[in-house]
């Protein structure tokens, strides 16, 4: 068969050379009679497949990138090694697609130009590798990350119109290849097969419209207004986190709120720390090597004062924001002690912001003696007491007895047949619905979802009308003044409509100019 128009024997030389690993030219190719088997054809649906694999993986990869923060402290605490594991995945993740990509072009074109499907052994071997490592990435993801698995389903209400518009447009572009292979194969029965599975993926994909739900199709006049940012520990792209530096980043954000944790100190001091030891955000190894790994309530106020809690923010980046501070906050962080509750309360009071917060670790065998000690902090530093949000559990009803006007803040959803109404609820993001952010809002139940840091999620929680998201990037949350989509449900339907019909005329055109 002659090599079909605008197919030149040195380009299929090349491709043969790359996809092969053997330099055989087009005419060497047809005196020995090389032609594309079975075996070729499993091979290439292997690669299509994990091309596909990696592709999902891609998505997984992007997805979670809004708590990949989370990762990097959780491998901390196992290895005492701080590294932004993110650019090791996305460099990873790169590298893999990359190159099943190219090699499914390669094959793709080949199959345009009538040549044979040779794959070699090499990249037999890497392609195998690669399904084996991305499973790998998955299974993980399951045992260790179960909560990205819902991550994956609230970002599809962001994506989903726009997947299936990549999806439609990428087996649109399939069908020159398809065509290509069914007229050139004397097998009828396979090309009934490969006909019938083809169009029922058409016909799924024009069809998927109907199940693509996301709050962001309405009309502009409909989305709520935006969400209120809650810093989480401050502005921790922009400072230590937990410190005063990191509270006024955040105000300088408009935050509403300053997020934290509180913990009290062996002689009674209440203190900002999340963390139980002190390591990942002081200098405690260097100051008290032998007492470093102690929980953080052991060490007195005195001694807890001479810790630097900011060097370590310039020295490990734990956001790439860190590279683009300013000389003079830079030296502002390494100025940065560990604040008490005392300091951070009357910061609020003077910005005019509230504050909510832990109080850790809830296990502690003096944990009502840290209660005892934080409300008498909070009663006399003269702050209004509904700036106060209270998160811990424990002895709720004590300080809703002792300090009454202190907003109680829940972390969990309301019970049937409550006795007291819930008014604040925190949550993470991963556990509420579009629906039930809806009936809360319709009931004046405010609801925070924590931890937000990506414009997409942002947008889809805006869209669902939550009332406040705490994250890390209050000074990108603060710059958005509009979802980055928001469709009203006519416009919608007219692009569906488009884009199937102008899919459907580009692969019968495909299949007529092929023939």
């Amino acid at each position: 068969m002659a090599d079909p128009p605008g197919c030149c024997r040195p380009c299929a030389t090349c491709l043969l050379c790359l996809y092969s690993c053997q330099w055989i030219t087009a005419k060497k190719e047809k005196r020995k009679g090389l032609r594309t088997t079975k075996c070729d054809c499993s091979w290439f649906l292997f690669l299509f497949c994990v091309f596909l694999f990696t592709l999902v993986w891609l998505y997984f990869a992007i997805i979670i990138l809004n708590d990949f923060h989370n990762f990097n402290e959780f491998i901390f605490k196992q290895r005492k090694l701080w590294l932004d594991w993110s650019l090791v995945l996305l460099i990873a993740t790169a590298v893999l697609i990359t190159y099943s990509a190219v090699l499914l072009v390669l094959a793709l074109c080949l199959q345009l130009c009538g040549q044979p499907l040779k794959l070699h052994w090499l990249h037999k071997t890497l392609l195998i590798l690669t399904a084996l490592v991305v499973a790998a990435a998955f299974t993980g993801l399951g045992i260790k990350w179960a909560e990205e698995w819902r991550s994956a389903r609230i970002s599809l209400q962001a994506t989903g119109p726009f997947l299936h518009i990549g999806i439609v447009g990428g087996m649109t572009l399939l069908a020159w290849p398809l065509a290509s292979f069914i007229y050139r194969t004397h097998n009828t029965g396979l090309k009934v097969f490969l006909l019938l599975v083809y169009c029922a993926v058409m016909i799924a994909l024009y069809l998927a419209p109907m199940g693509i739900t996301s709050p962001c199709i309405m009309e502009e006049k409909q989305l709520p207004p935006k969400p209120a940012l809650v810093g989480h520990r401050g502005a921790p792209m922009l400072a230590p986190e937990n410190t005063l530096m990191s509270l006024h980043k955040a105000v300088d954000c408009d935050v509403q709120v300053f997020e934290t944790d509180v913990m009290v100190s062996a002689d009674g001091v209440p203190f900002l720390m999340h963390d139980e030891e002190l390591t990942r955000t002081t200098n405690v190894q260097a100051v008290f090597p032998e007492r470093a790994a102690l929980n953080s309530t052991a060490f007195n106020w005195t001694d807890l004062q001479q810790l630097d809690a900011g060097s370590w923010f310039l020295e490990r980046r734990p956001f790439p924001t860190v590279q683009s501070l300013s000389a003079g906050d830079r030296y502002q962080a390494t100025k940065q002690r560990i604040p008490s509750l005392e300091q951070a309360l009357e910061a609020a009071k003077q910005s005019n912001i509230s504050i909510m917060f832990d109080l850790r670790p809830e296990n502690h065998s003096d944990y009502q003696s840290f209660v005892n000690a934080t409300l008498e902090v909070i009663l006399q530093s003269g702050i209004p007491l509904q700036q106060v949000l209270w998160l811990p559990d424990g002895f709720r009803e004590q300080v809703k007895h002792q300090a009454p006007g202190v907003q109680q803040v829940y972390g969990r959803k309301r019970l049937q047949n409550e006795k007291e109404p819930l008014l604040h609820v925190n949550l993470p993001y991963q556990d509420m619905s579009t629906e039930e952010i809806r009936q809360y809002r319709q009931d004046n139940i405010s609801v925070n979802l924590y931890v937000v840091n990506q414009p997409w999620l942002f947008s889809v929680l805006w869209c669902s009308g939550v009332s406040s998201v705490t994250t890390n990037a209050c000074q990108v949350l603060k710059e958005m003044k509009h979802p980055i989509w928001l469709l009203p449900s006519s416009t919608y339907l007219m692009i569906w409509i488009v884009v199937d019909c102008t899919s459907f005329l580009a692969i019968l055109w495909a299949f007529l100019l092929l023939k």
